[in-house]
């Protein structure tokens, strides 16, 4: 069995939404859903060549309590979690124990050199 996670990050849950420009398009800026304890561990790293910078990129493994499907404190592919200056893309959620206890998000970190 393995041991419970130390939830010792406040993270911010934040979604897309669409708001219109005023001139008939939509920008993309993110609503603040809340507030969550986490875990955080990096996995992988790699960089490559950006168009105009080298970008680095980390994936990272963040661990949440657990929360039904459905509901607004449950983190979802395409949101992200903010650590201050920080952010963090969700690629995928699963659940890290059969009981739903806690959620493991699957992140990526990106930073331009």
């Amino acid at each position: 069995m393995r041991a419970a996670p130390k939830l010792a990050r406040q993270l911010v849950l934040e979604a897309p939404q669409r708001v219109a420009d005023g001139a008939g398009g939509f920008v993309e800026s993110w609503a603040v859903l809340g507030r969550l304890w986490a875990e955080i561990k990096p996995g992988a790293g790699r960089e490559r060549a950006g168009e105009f910078a080298a970008l680095s990129r980390v994936t990272w493994r963040i661990t949440v309590r657990g929360a039904p499907v459905g509901a607004p404190s449950r983190p979802k592919p395409d949101q992200r979690f903010r650590d201050g200056a920080r952010v963090f893309r969700i690629l995928a959620v699963a659940e890290r124990d059969v009981l739903g206890r806690y959620l493991t998000c699957f992140a990526e970190e990106e930073d331009a050199a």
